[in-house]
């Protein structure tokens, strides 16, 4: 009895495969990858050789900043008006555009060399930089790219400083290879301007 029943279980995940076909994707070629990736790049970066030095525990701490709910995905948004947001076409980010934005941050600050500069590290009695990313995307209306952020300093005495950032590119079309670029160099403008505000 045994002797049938053994080929029998042995068979059934063979079995299963066509029915799991319809519901997964196996990742065997037939997912479409979009034309373009989008990542952001810093601008500013320490230069190979730079070292920074200082106690672990006072280092300033990046955190992944909050994000707006069109932003909590790869692709890239379009705000079409005050109430309708889109998708840009045959494009999307590497990862999520607010994970991004915190290893430019983070880049951004290494690159003054004035602190040690760590990302995520919530065990730091140091400062804290977090906040929210409430855009960064193309913004159909103005032809812009449009990177907005609000800053939060969560200082070693407690107390806490909140401001907000924004920088666009104006004079673009909704084409991939118009809004990435845009989307870049407003995004190293705002870095830029939080890490001179942090330093």
């Amino acid at each position: 009895m045994s002797y049938h029943a053994m080929p029998t279980r042995a068979l059934l995940p063979l079995l299963l495969i066509p029915l799991l076909g319809g519901c997964i994707n196996l990742g065997l070629g037939n997912a479409k990858v979009p034309p373009a990736l989008l990542t952001l790049t810093p601008q500013a970066r320490p230069v190979d050789g730079s070292t920074t030095s200082g106690q672990a525990q006072s280092a300033l701490s990046v955190i992944e900043p909050e994000s707006a709910a069109e932003l909590a995905v790869v692709r890239v948004a379009v705000n079409v008006d005050a109430s309708r947001v889109a998708y840009l076409k045959k494009a999307q980010w590497v990862e999520r555009p607010a994970r991004l934005f915190q290893h430019l941050l983070a880049e951004t600050l290494r690159a003054q060399g004035k602190q040690l500069v760590t990302e995520g590290d919530r065990l730091t009695h140091g400062p804290i930089l977090s906040g929210r990313l409430i855009d960064c995307g193309y913004d159909a209306r103005s032809a812009s790219a449009v990177v907005r952020f609000d800053a939060v300093r969560h200082n070693p005495d407690g107390t806490v400083d909140v401001r907000r950032f924004e920088a666009s590119v104006p004079h673009i079309g909704a084409r991939v290879e118009d809004v990435g670029p845009a989307l870049n160099q407003a995004a190293n403008q705002v870095a830029k301007a939080v890490a001179d505000w942090i330093g």
